[in-house]
């Protein structure tokens, strides 16, 4: 179905307000030509005059050659009381030289009065202004209208009123804004619906959904049901507080299951790659049970579903994951047994090469593996190369002779690893320091590996969990570790199990680096 729809992405400005984001210069000019790379129509490139980084920005992005995207500038109306000549936002917004200016106004009396400690008449005067002032000076102007859904319960006649004057001074779009999260979607729904009886055309409606009641897609579907096709939100609904609508999301529901051609299909292909080098960017890790594009998201493990997936693979997910660049997955686990093997042998495209003895002998191995500790049910990493091993399927691109790690406790506790490995035939040891001995191994090793593989510095470690898995056998029990990693496209996860916490951890950090190699080692 064909919609005039336009994706406005906020990640660099308002999704870089979530605690704990910090985006350098280089950081968000990454993330707009990844962007770009999608295919979003619009990005907020950041907050006109508040800093120098954001300015930077706006000259540098000037110098890309982008495809799809248009670049906005966020700004705020003039300051109560002022001459719009002398504002200092409104000026940096018109300093930016973006040709689509977002400009935010209060739409609440009570923030108006309470925050902007000024009168209600003026707030209008400076959205009437600034809306005007900007539009003269041939910007497309979207207007957001803060706070609009709370301010139309406590005060809709001026709500209403402060949208109206941005449209009579040349908005083009207002968004209405549920800056507090509160609302839900029957709330959207209905106040959009009122909004629209009072004459103002759903063309010219935005909606700006944040995540605090969980609900922030759904609301904005919801706002889309009723004829709004100008959406703002988030990658991975990053934003302030609990976040903001997610875009990801946004689009897998509205072409997969609105029949909405929000992207060409190839460009659909990027999604999981692109959410995941922007959670590599922002130095999050990426949310393994996100719709779509989680690495957990058509991951599939009791022994039923498995079954039923291996005769019908639609018959317990919801797409195919291929179409958003995803993949699915069997876990195996004591809560499985051959059925799931299978599934991940014929998944690994080997499965011709295993008879019914050989799946009988892994299911076996990998109960006894459980036994002492290990846990495949997300280390698929791990068991991808159990498997493999089994049937002697990979050359193993290192070999380790022997490592040693040693804590010293000086001014800073600081750890030193010497390890001693084979690759390709040739012997080396090497030592590495690092905060903690898994830091130091991680070290070690790369050292050793990087002039036979020099991209192996795409692989970072980006979770590391311990798990003590029999605690009643105190300090002689047995110690899980899993490794998460990325390469900024994929993530996987490797197991190790030991009484030994080193050595449990020795096991992932190496299965890490093993798979990335067996599988990349062609590049």
């Amino acid at each position: 179905m064909q919609v005039n729809l336009e994706l406005y992405d906020t990640t660099l400005r308002d999704g870089a307000q979530q605690s704990g984001i910090s985006l350098s210069l280089k950081d968000k000019l990454n993330i707009t030509l990844k962007l770009d790379e999608l295919g979003i129509p619009c990005i907020e490139g950041g907050y006109a005059g508040s800093n120098p980084k954001d300015d930077e920005y706006f000259k540098l992005i000037q110098k890309e050659n982008l495809k799809n995207a248009v670049i906005s500038a966020f700004g705020s109306t003039r300051k109560p009381d002022s001459k719009i000549e002398s504002d200092p936002i409104v000026q940096a917004m018109l300093n930016s030289e973006t040709m689509t200016l977002a400009v935010v106004g209060k739409s609440s009396a009570k923030q108006v009065e309470r925050v902007l400690e000024t009168s209600l008449d003026e707030n209008l005067k400076m959205i009437e202004e600034t809306v005007s002032y900007l539009v003269h000076r041939g910007r497309r102007v979207v207007f957001d209208a803060e706070h609009f859904f709370d301010g139309f319960f406590s005060n809709r006649e001026y709500a209403e009123k402060t949208i109206k004057v941005a449209l009579d001074s040349g908005a083009d779009i207002v968004v209405l804004c549920d800056t507090n999260g509160g609302m839900i979607p029957d709330d959207i729904k209905t106040i959009i619906q009122k909004v629209k009886a009072e004459g103002i055309k759903a063309k010219s409606i935005g909606i700006h959904c944040h995540n605090d009641t969980d609900t922030a897609v759904a609301s904005t579907l919801a706002a889309f049901e009723e004829g709004i096709r100008h959406i703002q939100g988030t990658m991975n609904g990053y934003g302030e507080r609990c976040g903001n609508t997610n875009l990801v999301s946004i689009i897998g529901n509205l072409q997969l299951k609105k029949n909405v051609e929000v992207l060409p299909s190839k460009k659909l292909q990027k999604l999981t790659e692109i959410s995941n080098f922007i959670s590599d960017t922002v130095n999050r890790t990426p949310d393994a049970y996100a719709p779509f594009v989680g690495s957990k998201a058509f991951t599939h493990k009791g022994g039923m579903h498995a079954s039923a997936v291996n005769k019908y693979v639609d018959s317990y997910q919801h797409i195919d994951p291929s179409i958003v660049g995803n993949k699915s997955n069997i876990t195996v686990s004591e809560l499985a047994g051959r059925s799931n093997i299978i599934s991940r042998l014929k998944d690994l495209k080997i499965h011709e090469k295993y008879n019914n003895e050989d799946i009988l002998k892994l299911t076996s191995i990998i109960k006894d593996k459980e036994n002492e500790g290990f846990s495949y049910e997300t280390a698929s990493a791990s068991l991808e190369l159990l498997l493999k091993n089994y049937k002697n399927l990979v050359n193993a691109p290192f070999e380790l002779i022997e490592y040693s790690v040693l804590l010293e406790n000086k001014l800073e506790t600081t750890c030193d690893a010497k390890i001693k490995v084979m690759v390709n035939g040739e012997l080396h040891l090497t030592s590495s320091e690092g905060n903690g001995p898994v830091a130091a191994l991680d070290k070690a090793l790369r050292k050793a590996l990087i002039h036979y593989y020099p991209k192996l510095y795409k692989v970072k470690l980006t979770d590391y969990k311990v798990r003590v898995v029999n605690e009643s056998d105190a300090t002689e029990s047995s110690i899980r570790v899993l490794i998460e990693s990325t390469d900024s496209k994929q993530t996987w996860t490797t197991v190790g199990a030991s009484t030994n916490i080193l050595e449990a951890s020795w096991m992932a950090l190496s299965d890490s680096m093993e798979w990335w190699l067996i599988n990349n080692i062609s590049d």
